[in-house]
């Protein structure tokens, strides 16, 4: 596995994918299974930085998914990998839709003092207009 610890400077930088992800009812566990199978895999990639799943505890059919990888590139060979592509399987792909569009930036997260306002992530256009009807 990669280096799992980063100083705040490390994470300043690099390529962010957040989802937010709705389990199908009856599929709630199929998905968080789903999640943490991925998570050594994902991590051991040289171009990740983090994989992060959130499970909400207030209703556990609501996912999170934060990644932060060094480069747009290393998203890429995540994409390419074959737990992902596992992941992807259409028979688990059903169990779970997407309440907003992926959102892929490229980003300044943090400062040794904090968030920057400048730098939050922001809904996409797109994610935007899907939230608003």
């Amino acid at each position: 596995m990669q280096k799992t610890t980063f100083t705040p400077s490390d994470l300043n930088d690099g390529f962010v994918v957040a989802i937010t992800l709705e389990a199908k009812p009856g599929e709630e566990d199929t998905v968080a299974t789903i999640l943490d199978v991925m998570v050594a895999p994902t991590m051991a990639e040289p171009g990740v930085k983090l994989f992060l799943s959130y499970r909400s505890p207030e209703n556990p059919r609501l996912f999170f998914v934060f990644e932060l990888y060094v480069d747009r590139a290393a998203w890429g060979a995540h994409e390419a990998t074959d737990h992902f592509k596992a992941a992807r399987d259409p028979p688990r792909a059903r169990a779970v839709r997407a309440l907003h569009a992926p959102e892929y930036q490229r980003t300044k997260l943090c400062s040794p003092r904090g968030l920057k306002r400048s730098t939050r992530l922001r809904p996409s256009r797109t994610a935007q207009r899907r939230s608003s009807t």
